[in-house]
């Protein structure tokens, strides 16, 4: 039998960040029901932004740029998209909005841009934010139309006569229908219906109409003077879009084995519903299966999960947020910079020997127990080190954290640290356990925190 309480973390862990310090007590006495109606609640939407205003030559083509004005450029655009990650980073941890921000980070990653100019980066993660939860066709219209997505995909590039298909491919392939729902003939269809498509030196969408093919197109059975709006509608009409984006979540929201009768189930639901994003997850977070134990900590953490969830449970104040960077980096999840345009892998793809030890010893670095040993190469202007291999780093500094020790040992007081951190009963109890759950519950916390099974969810 399922506890109200595991079913609580286990909703906090897929509809959020995972559960927070302030909200052992809440889950301890509400019902997972009242706990999904505070995820569900709607709230106004705050745009993440950066703190600069100076936009002078943002989207001047650097080719036509001295050096010293081109490096400017560079190392602007490179301080402000460090600045929007951090801000991602802290919505994730901080906002009241849990679902609104778990979304988007699942958004953001199948809807993967990495551009250099940070305004087209805030600008499409916003449209991202602010669509999350909403209706999946105002959501692939607007990342369809973002600056960051268009030139991620070349599409400044498709123009009549001389159709570029990448932006075309990716749409059908990764971001709507998947593999095996369309011909090689609906890719150049389609990207002739996407030529012209592009944006000003404001960072606006704009068509250029002496770019564009007007032409008769075929595309998915369908024929007409199509232009890109309208074969985005087409991909739309098509089931497999619906089943696509929906079996897509199931693996993000609930295991990474797919039931297929279920998401056949879910997609009908949402394709009858004209892709309603929160009406699908409302019928998957009420669900009984969703509660069932073979859903519960099945999943492994993203990096991204994992240090949000150990900073919601450990309020700490940041002296050097910007070194946060550095552990997105060794962990291979560098927010802004997804590795392609297919997104980051997920499930055991996170594990390896190297990466396993590392997530084990966060909570011990980050509360001061020891000290980081790795570090990433310096940043380059595009990857931010990605590609570079780890070295060891006498020099790196910590983020200097300070965690509110007080206020966790008071939530924790009379409680077994593993019942709440853990989804699972350790495969084994570590004797340090025993040591310090009397006389240091501070150890007995960070010890269960560098458990394997705190790597679930």
């Amino acid at each position: 039998m399922v506890s109200e309480f595991i079913k609580n973390k286990h909703l906090a862990n897929r509809a959020g960040f995972g559960i927070s310090l302030e909200q052992i007590a809440t889950f301890e006495r509400q019902s997972t029901a009242e706990v999904w109606q505070s995820y569900a609640r709607a709230r106004d939407f705050e745009p993440i932004s950066f703190k600069s205003t100076d936009t002078d030559a943002d989207y001047a083509a650097l080719s036509t740029l001295d050096a010293v004005a081109k490096k400017q450029i560079q190392q602007r655009n490179r301080q402000r998209n460090i600045e929007i990650n951090l801000n991602f980073l802290t919505a994730m941890v901080h906002s009241e909005d849990q679902l609104r921000e778990k979304m988007a980070f699942f958004w953001h990653g199948h809807f993967a841009s990495r551009v250099v100019n940070s305004t087209f980066s805030a600008h499409i993660l916003n449209e991202i934010r602010k669509n999350a939860l909403g209706n999946f066709r105002d959501l692939l219209f607007a990342v369809s139309k973002a600056p960051a997505m268009l030139n991620f995909l070349n599409n400044q590039q498709n123009k009549k006569g001389h159709p570029n298909e990448n932006f075309a491919r990716e749409v059908m392939e990764l971001f709507t229908m998947g593999r095996g729902h369309y011909t090689e003939v609906d890719v150049r269809e389609a990207a002739r219906a996407f030529t012209g498509w592009s944006y000003d030196k404001e960072a606006r969408f704009m068509e250029r109409k002496k770019f564009h093919d007007p032409g008769t197109k075929i595309f998915l059975g369908k024929t007409g003077n199509f232009d890109g709006n309208e074969v985005l509608d087409i991909i739309l009409e098509q089931p497999a879009t619906a089943r696509f984006i929906t079996a897509k979540l199931y693996r993000f929201l609930v295991n990474e084995q797919v039931d297929n009768e279920l998401v056949d189930m879910l997609s009908k639901q949402f394709y009858d519903s004209g892709y309603d994003i929160k009406q699908l997850l409302d019928h998957i977070f009420t669900s009984s299966w969703f509660y069932e134990p073979k859903n519960i900590g099945s999943k492994i953490k993203s990096p991204i999960e994992l240090m949000a969830g150990i900073m919601r449970m450990l309020p700490m104040k940041i002296e050097n947020p910007e070194n946060l960077i550095v552990y997105q980096k060794l962990l291979g999840q560098l927010l802004l910079y997804p590795p392609n345009v297919a997104g980051w892998p997920s499930g055991k793809a996170w594990i390896d020997s190297s990466t396993l030890l590392l997530r084990m010893q966060i909570p011990q670095i980050w509360s001061g127990l020891r000290p980081l040993e790795l570090s990433p190469q310096q940043d380059d202007d595009l990857d931010m080190g990605l590609k570079q291999n780890r070295k060891l780093s006498k020099g790196f500094k910590n983020p200097n954290m300070t965690i509110a020790w007080t206020a966790v040992e008071a939530a924790f007081a009379g409680k077994e640290p593993t019942g709440l951190l853990l989804q699972h009963e350790p495969s084994f109890k570590q004797p340090i356990l025993k040591k310090y759950a009397a006389g240091n519950s501070r150890m007995s916390i960070i010890e269960t925190m560098s458990m394997p099974e705190y790597q679930l969810c």
